[in-house]
């Protein structure tokens, strides 16, 4: 073995031999190295004076690890080092290490780059689906969803959204459509005319006195419709209203006019740039055009309307106002049958005195400002206190004592007698025991409105009463009028059948002056009769008047029926009634309205006085007292 082999060795496996013998004991070195391949100078030293086994050898920086191996070279006295650098060893691990250190880098950049590409692939269709959606929120379904080509899942998104959108947008033109417009006629509805009419005076802004910045509202409302769907059916009647709206929309109007239903039988026309002059003109030819009847086959239809005519900025600065007035100006028209009426002040019913009414006749009942009155009815053939009339005044802080003709008839416009009708009976049932008398009951008539007749809850609401003061239905007499129970006959006799089944007696006040039929009047469960003062206060001097007094008495005694004659007002007419067997009367020679807490004494000053009268000159009838 000599160098140029343990060279090559150094060459092949990268590793330095070294062969080590130990010198001799007499030599200075205990140990020499007989060959060895390339090492440092440093090395060779070192490994020259060794003197035991060498796991690792440091030289400069580096570090060598050895390796001692056994040779079978017939002596113990050789042995060989195998040498190899550490870093010779761990190099071609650091270079992968510094690769590994360049791939992992190089892959978390390309990661960033890929989900940064992937989220904008993703989040930008998102986002702009979420923008979309808040489109929708605000009404606007005419735009359409990007993406819906797109054969992924964000495609099939969109694609979906975009179907809800044109489904939304379709829904909500339906109900704009249903919101807005009158699906009998095709024609705007109230709601939709009020949103015209305040759009066109907004555009208009400041009010001006020329003609041409002005704009007028012209409400119809046609006369006698309900006879028409009572005699020929409300599916004619619809063919009459689509009739009318055709005929109307034939009347040139502008590009900007609108002509709606307002609802029922009623119509408008908003009429843009036009004076309250110009639209006089203009309704008079509207109403001039239903001189002609409407023809439906075999059926011809004579029409007349009431129209009513209010102007911006003339009688009103908003639109909702407008229409108001224009709707009272209608109804002057219908009242006065003067067709066509601009609207004036004198008009308006409804004064700030009059708007405050209602609350205050809330007000009076909720804080005992009502009063219940009673005007006694006497039995004729006895000249005896029997019966009396409920009725009510209001005792108000400021006014006084309030007729009941300023506020009755308007508590019946706003529905509000029934509240009035219910306390009325309250109170009536809460003095009846005390009215009573050990010989002789005292009914107590109570009048009933149409609104009271219309409503079905009536009937329990006064058996509810009855039930808390534990007074009985027949110790009272319900007074309807001939007009409540025509307006409706059929839902008026349901709700008297009902009233019957109770106990009530029922009366039909005021006959004579309405339009009731015989045929309803024989089927009606009514016990009594009320001739109408008209017809009795000057009976004894107009011959007709006594005339339809007496018939009216054998009508009523002929179905079985008694009769009440209101209106008594000297003892002439009193004795005349008596003759002719009427069984009531009620008037100013008996008594005046009275407060309830009066009435028994004066029931005992009249029996005084009727026992005076007959024992002193015979009379069956006491001197009035007032």
């Amino acid at each position: 073995m000599g160098q140029s082999l343990l060279d090559d060795m150094r060459t092949l496996s990268e590793m330095h031999v070294a062969l080590i013998s130990p010198a001799s004991s007499t030599q200075a070195n205990p140990a020499s190295t007989l060959l060895m391949s390339t090492l440092p100078a440093n090395a060779a030293r070192i490994l020259s004076e060794s003197r035991g086994p060498i796991a690792e050898l440091v030289v400069g920086s580096d570090m060598l690890v050895a390796r001692d191996v056994k040779l079978d070279s017939g002596t113990d006295d050789l042995h060989t080092l195998l040498l190899r650098s550490f870093e010779e060893v761990v190099a071609p691990f650091s270079r992968a290490q510094f690769s590994l250190a360049w791939i992992t880098a190089l892959g978390v950049m390309l990661f960033g780059i890929g989900s940064v590409f992937l989220a904008r692939k993703v989040t930008t269709p998102l986002r702009s689906l979420v923008s979309a959606t808040q489109e929708l929120t605000k009404g606007d379904y005419s735009k359409p969803m990007e993406y819906t080509a797109r054969k992924d899942e964000i495609g099939g998104l969109a694609t979906a959204f975009d179907q809800m959108r044109v489904s939304i947008g379709a829904q909500q033109s339906e109900i704009r459509r249903l919101a807005y417009w009158d699906h009998l006629t095709g024609l705007p509805n109230r709601a939709r005319f009020r949103e015209a009419a305040r759009e066109a005076i907004e555009r208009a802004g400041t009010p001006r006195k020329k003609a041409s910045d002005q704009l007028s509202i012209v409400v119809l409302d046609l006369d006698r419709f309900k006879h028409v769907n009572d005699a020929l059916g409300y599916t004619f009647g619809d063919s009459v209203l689509q009739a009318v709206a055709k005929r109307l929309a034939l009347h040139e109007i502008g590009p900007n006019d609108l002509l709606a239903r307002l609802g029922g039988n009623e119509f408008a026309l908003l009429l843009n740039h036009t004076s309250s002059a110009s639209a006089y003109k203009f309704a008079q030819g509207v109403a001039s055009s239903f001189e002609e009847p409407l023809v439906f086959a075999d059926q011809h239809i004579d029409l007349s309307a009431g129209i009513g005519i209010a102007s911006w900025p003339e009688h009103a600065a908003d639109a909702d106002t407008l229409l108001g007035l224009a709707e009272v100006a209608m109804y002057a028209a219908k009242s006065k049958a003067t067709g066509v009426q601009i609207y004036q002040s004198s008009l308006d019913s409804s004064s700030t005195q009059s708007l405050s009414l209602l609350t205050e006749l809330r007000h009076a009942v909720e804080h005992n400002e009502l009063r219940l009155f009673l005007q006694p009815k006497i039995e004729l053939n006895l000249s005896a206190a029997t019966s009396v009339e409920a009725l009510v005044r209001w005792q108000h802080p400021t006014r006084g004592l309030v007729p009941p003709v300023e506020f009755i008839p308007f508590a019946e416009q706003t529905g509000f007698v029934r509240q009035l009708t219910l306390w009325i009976f309250n109170e009536a049932a809460r003095v009846w025991t005390e009215l009573q008398k050990v010989d002789q009951a005292c009914q107590i008539a109570v009048n009933l409105s149409t609104r009271d007749l219309m409503d079905s809850a009536l009937p329990g609401n006064l058996q509810a009463i009855l039930t808390k003061h534990n007074v009985p239905a027949s110790g009272f007499c319900l007074e309807i009028t001939e007009s409540a129970i025509m307006d409706d006959p059929q839902r008026a006799e349901a709700t008297l059948n009902r009233l019957n089944e109770c106990g009530f007696k029922l009366s039909i006040d005021d006959f004579g002056t309405g339009y009731s039929s015989l045929a309803y009047l024989k089927r009606l469960p009514v016990d009594q009769l009320k001739i109408d003062k008209s017809f009795v206060m000057a009976m004894e001097k107009v011959n007709g008047d006594a005339m339809i007094v007496r018939s009216t008495i054998d009508l009523a005694h002929n179905l079985s029926l008694t009769v009440v004659a209101e209106g008594v007002e000297n003892a002439v007419v009193y004795n005349l009634l008596k003759k002719l067997g009427c069984d009531q009367a009620q008037g100013y020679l008996i008594s005046k309205p009275m407060p309830a807490a009066d009435y028994t004494a004066w029931r005992e000053r009249w029996n005084h006085q009727l026992d005076t009268n007959r024992r002193e000159s015979g009379l069956s009838i006491p001197i009035p007292l007032y």
